[in-house]
């Protein structure tokens, strides 16, 4: 669900890797953006009645047959709104086609970090006063060897090629880089200047807004008499959904938490009591470890481990929704879930591939009896933790790392049984009381431990074994959409490793995941 904002920034996506680091920047400058897939339909812009677009890099040559291409109207009706349009690498290059001019495969690719020179006279390159050299992330294989009529060069690289072009009657910019990437020197002041200098734009997103204009648009949706069951994982997302709807709705809301066996160590109980205790929020506990396993047994592959997971929880909300219609009488109409903006995007939710379904996205039956209730479905991570501290949500809860929907059955690699959640439980919760004791929890994204489906050669107390391995995975991130591995202190892994080999019968053996996402994710599974 998306409240109105003054100015919308548009971002159309042409299949960049990209693409959130762009609406990422756009958000940090205090401008709603979203992000539209690059062949969406003209009455779906036109609906969403952007202030400005920005047209993303992507994979195609845009001389190649099955290319994307704008929708059918989309540039006269840029030139009837006259709003601004900036494109970005592949964007550069369709805006060239488009208007008659040329791009061919290039004869030299430019790739990584690189210099290019602005032009005195360019609006967009207007900020630089001393006009000098700065590097940006390049990473193309064709260029534009001749611009369309109305279009001027605005700056070149350092080998001579067109780097920016412009055309200022049509408010038209597009540049051959890519500055939604930090490696682009001055990256958050090109965006600003576009958007506040080019555009004459103001900006109006923040937090405090977002709650101001959601609170009244979830009543406006659900209405003075339904109510609502809120599923609810323990999670910060779906702790902050809970409170921004019990805000809005009071007693119509039904927080249900399923305790379903694949939670962290004591984390039910943990929980339960800042609900409860804390936020005052109307809980039912179901206790359904047994019925989760049973449905996950000889299960291995992670895409069905999440779609069973989804359809169970699916089951039991059916079965809560049913008892509070007995009471009631009447069926809760609405289901409230924590659905972040990166679960869509890595669920397929644009034209991207899927990476791997979330549960609360794609492992979700098409027969449900409910209606989705997502608030922070266009939220990323660090904007629901501010969020849920204006909210009063206690900032030690937070604060803490993010927990998949599925739990620990997509850190137990393969088959799941009692007694792999057993040793997985006690291996998570010694990795993070130590980086606590380190002081370093708040310093990284997300610590966990995962269970590996094999069993290495070891020696304990002069005997031989033959037990599991464990593997400790910590990474750093803004968003979760793009990860880089932590660098622990070869001594600190040390300890971690040697307590959990005594302390946790069945394991021998303790390795570190030292991968970035990309190409990895951050969860194994």
């Amino acid at each position: 669900m998306s409240a109105t904002h003054r100015n919308q920034i548009l971002v159309l996506d042409f299949g960049s890797q990209y693409t959130q680091l762009i609406a990422r920047r756009i958000r940090e400058l205090g401008f709603f953006s979203f992000v539209m897939s690059g062949n969406v339909s003209l009455d779906q812009i036109k609906a969403f009645n952007p202030s400005a677009v920005i047209l993303s890099g992507g994979p195609d040559s845009v001389y190649e047959e099955g290319a994307i291409r704008f929708c059918d109207g989309f540039l006269a009706y840029q030139e009837e709104k006259k709003f601004p349009l900036l494109g970005i690498c592949y964007g550069l290059q369709l805006i060239v086609q488009c208007f008659g001019g040329e791009v061919k495969k290039a004869r030299t690719r430019e790739y990584g970090r690189m210099s290019i020179v602005p032009n005195g006279d360019s609006e967009f390159f207007s900020w630089n006063k001393t006009q000098a050299p700065f590097e940006v992330w390049m990473s193309h294989g064709d260029e534009t060897i001749r611009l369309p009529e109305g279009f001027k060069v605005g700056a070149r690289s350092a080998v001579g090629g067109i780097s920016e072009i412009e055309n200022r009657d049509r408010r038209i910019y597009a540049v051959q880089f890519h500055p939604e990437v930090t490696h682009t020197e001055f990256s958050a002041g090109i965006f600003n200047h576009f958007l506040t200098d080019i555009a004459k734009l103001t900006s109006d997103w923040n937090m405090s807004n977002f709650i101001e204009k959601t609170v009244p648009a979830i009543q406006q949706i659900v209405g003075e008499k339904n109510h609502v069951v809120c599923a609810l994982s323990g999670g910060v997302d779906s702790t902050v959904a809970a409170t921004l709807v019990h805000q809005a709705i009071g007693a119509r809301l039904h927080c249900v938490f399923v305790d379903t066996g694949l939670m962290r160590f004591e984390e039910g109980n943990r929980v339960m009591k800042m609900f409860t205790e804390q936020l005052k929020l109307p809980v039912t506990r179901i206790n359904a470890q047994a019925r989760f396993l049973e449905k996950l047994k000889d299960i291995s592959d992670p895409e069905t481990k999440r779609k069973i997971i989804g359809t169970e929880f699916i089951s039991i909300f059916d079965e809560q929704a049913d008892e509070i219609e007995l009471k009631l009488g009447e069926h809760p109409k609405f289901l409230v879930q924590g659905t972040l903006y990166p679960d869509v995007i890595e669920s397929g939710g644009l034209h991207n591939k899927t990476i791997k379904s979330h549960h609360n996205v794609g492992g979700l039956p098409k027969n449900m009896r409910f209606e989705l209730l997502e608030p922070l479905r266009d939220l990323f991570k660090d904007e629901v933790r501010e969020m849920g501290v204006k909210l009063g949500i206690p900032s030690e809860f937070i604060a803490r790392h993010p927990f998949p929907g599925p739990g620990l059955a997509i850190r137990v690699i393969g088959e799941i049984t009692e007694e792999r959640l057993s040793i997985l439980r006690q291996a998570d919760e010694i990795f993070i009381e130590m980086i606590r004791e380190a002081d370093l929890y708040d310093k990284i994204w997300q610590a966990f431990a995962a269970f590996l489906p094999i069993r290495s050669v070891g020696v304990q107390g002069d005997s031989r074994t033959h037990d599991y391995v464990i593997a400790l995975r910590a990474v750093t991130s803004v968003d979760g959409m793009t990860a880089d591995w932590y660098h622990f202190e070869s001594k600190f892994l040390a300890r971690v490793s040697a307590r959990i080999c005594n302390e946790v019968k069945g394991v021998s053996r303790v390795v570190y995941d030292i991968s970035s996402k990309p190409p990895a994710t951050i969860e194994w599974e």
